[in-house]
């Protein structure tokens, strides 16, 4: 389920993109299969331990979320996202997936 470096630079330079929230969802033709996810928390959401605590909680609404399996998705998280309660994440992946839907 998760991104390849150089596949993942692909998709973060030639992606669509989608903002939503404290969140830009970047995204592009998968490789078949099921669906590719990359997750980026920047310095500017704040420590280590914070940015890995934005990392878990976007994974795991990666995980509810309903995904393309024939999508790439790299998910940007901004200084808010660290600010708000799960389901708020949850939600803005949501909408900015539902964005791409067929």
């Amino acid at each position: 389920m998760s991104l390849p470096g150089s596949r993942f630079a692909e998709v973060y330079r030639t992606g669509r993109r989608t903002r939503r929230g404290g969140l830009t969802v970047i995204t592009a033709e998968g490789a078949g299969g099921l669906p590719e996810v990359g997750i980026v928390v920047g310095r500017k959401v704040g420590n280590a331990v914070r940015r890995n605590r934005v990392k878990r909680r976007i994974r795991e609404a990666a995980c509810r979320v309903e995904l393309r399996d024939d999508r790439a998705y790299v998910v940007v998280a901004a200084p808010e996202a660290g600010d708000v309660g799960f389901g708020e994440i949850v939600g803005w992946l949501t909408e900015a997936v539902a964005v791409d839907a067929p």
